[in-house]
């Protein structure tokens, strides 16, 4: 059970007047008229510091009116080409903020309704819950700080659009706090032995089936590209790599998802090991499995009839020692297919390989209807480069065909967890062909992405090449949807707290 702090709609004309908050926190576009107009008649006094201050509207501010505490937060200008939705994430989370930063434990959202953007109230929300987010670690080492506030409230001039949010915003956030858990704690709190504990325990007693594959034979067998890259650490019981299976089934399914995460706790390079203080920041390599186990906890709480969604989590050290896969080493794949290790830093591609080919068999051999296949990972540089703070997706020929990369884009644009597009070309697939007659793919050059030209296309042309789904392509007559999405710019920063994307994009897209 993930425990957040729980949502309160709360009606009426004057909410100032309520005595359940301590701190009211005004979430407005100042430069709206409308806006403007519903101030001056529901906050004249707030109204009065606007006339007094210039600069009052368009930075934080805590002010006094009838002896309660009024946090101002702008959302700034929504009208320019550059302007998005994220500007009311930016102005809940930072109005939480300063209520918490003035000792408040019980903040209430106070939200004018906007034309504007038509989640704007619902991404307020969860601008507000990220402030409002306790790492693990802090709430297991300290109990007594575990929650920032005991309530949170939302109310607005729209009181039926926060009632159609409430339920919503509750479900995305705890969905968000497994993302973060994963994700954001230690190397060694989230070994993959340790995942494996988190994920039985958040679903144990829901709609959502866990099985394991571990063991260093059984994984050689099933999932050798994987069982490589995890043969060094497996010599420490705690980082003995497994591949956790989520299944959510409601029965009679129009639409089959299968999501494969990869979950690399600490990505020290391989025998490439990363030197120059690069290091640090490297147990964030485990958020395409957070992403996963993030998408089936919402499940849980949406509970859809009609979607079947299967997810593959590929929990791994990348370690350095005697037994570390090395360059220039063939293995070969799950599929049949030959691989000529070229990087042992691009390890994050061969853990999830084997697990995308049992997707993709899965989705064969089960039937399974109308099938669309992700992969999700923390991946490479230069997708930082080429999309900065954005997830990059690439999709396959079936999946571009339908136009389902622009329908996943607008998704996002909607909710705040946006995607930049790119294309898989030729040279991507010609990039990774076999240079020997040893090998039928080579994995990688001996650059780091950042340095390589299309850097981050290609990986997702060596998970088609070397799963087998380049045999169902848009020439086969089993084609299969399949789209790779690299979130090593979005999944957030380090310092500071995973965002969680591509989650809230996923569910914009497929459920609200």
């Amino acid at each position: 059970m993930v425990e957040i702090v729980p949502l309160t709609v709360v009606e009426g004309e004057t909410p100032l007047e309520s005595s359940n908050y301590d701190v009211f926190v005004l979430v407005a576009n100042f430069e709206c008229k409308t806006h403007q107009v519903e101030i001056a008649e529901r906050f004249p006094e707030v109204n009065n510091y606007i006339n007094l201050d210039k600069s009052f509207s368009s930075s934080v501010n805590l002010v006094v009116v009838n002896g309660k505490r009024v946090v101002v937060s702008p959302t700034g200008p929504l009208n320019r080409c550059e302007d998005d939705v994220r500007r009311f994430f930016d102005a809940g989370e930072a109005g939480i903020k300063r209520a918490l930063a003035s000792g408040a434990r019980k903040p209430i959202i106070l939200s004018l309704d906007s034309t504007v953007f038509e989640n704007s109230l619902l991404v307020t929300l969860l601008g507000a819950y990220h402030a409002l987010y306790t790492t693990l670690e802090h709430r297991e080492s300290k109990p007594a700080e575990a929650k920032k506030a005991d309530a949170l409230g939302i109310w607005s001039t729209n009181s039926k659009a926060a009632k159609a949010v409430q339920e919503k915003a509750q479900s995305i956030e705890a969905a968000k706090t497994v993302y973060r858990d994963i994700l954001g704690s230690d190397p060694e709190r989230m070994a993959p032995k340790m995942v494996e504990k988190y994920v039985n325990d958040i679903f144990n007693g829901t709609c959502v089936n866990v099985s394991v594959v571990a063991g260093a034979e059984t994984l050689r067998k099933e999932y050798p590209c994987f069982a490589a890259v995890d043969r060094c650490a497996n010599t420490v019981e705690r980082h003995q790599g497994r591949v956790l299976w989520l299944d959510y089934n409601p029965g009679n399914a129009k639409k089959t998802l299968l999501l494969v995460g990869k979950g690399v706790t600490y990505d020290t390079g391989g025998a490439d090991i990363k030197a120059g203080g690069h290091m640090a920041g490297m147990h964030r390599d485990k958020g395409g499995a957070a992403a996963v186990a993030s998408f089936f906890y919402a499940l849980t709480k949406m509970q859809p009839a009609d979607v079947r969604v299967i997810g593959g989590m590929a929990m791994v050290r990348n370690s350095v020692g005697s037994e570390a896969y090395l360059a220039d080493e063939i293995i070969t794949s799950r599929a049949g297919v030959r691989v000529r290790v070229g990087n042992t830093d691009a390890e994050g591609r061969m853990a999830m390989v084997d697990v995308l080919c049992h997707a993709k068999e899965k989705a064969i051999n089960e039937k399974l209807v109308n099938p669309e296949i992700y992969t999700i990972a923390t991946l490479t540089g230069h997708a930082c480069l080429a999309v900065g703070d954005y997830t990059a997706i690439v999709p396959n020929g079936p999946y571009r065909r339908e136009n389902l990369h622009l329908k996943l884009q607008e998704a996002g644009e909607k909710i705040g967890d946006q995607f930049d597009c790119s294309t898989l070309r030729r040279e991507d697939y010609l990039f990774h062909k076999g240079q020997d007659e040893q090998s039928d793919v080579l994995q990688c050059n001996n650059k780091p992405s950042s340095q390589t030209a299309r850097g981050h296309q290609t990986p997702a042309a060596f998970m088609i090449l070397t799963s087998g789904l380049k045999e169902h392509g848009v020439d086969s007559d089993k084609p299969l949807k399949y789209a790779h999405l690299d979130i090593a710019g979005s999944s957030g920063p380090f310092p500071g707290l995973p965002t969680g994307a591509p989650v809230m994009a996923l569910l914009q897209n497929y459920f609200f």
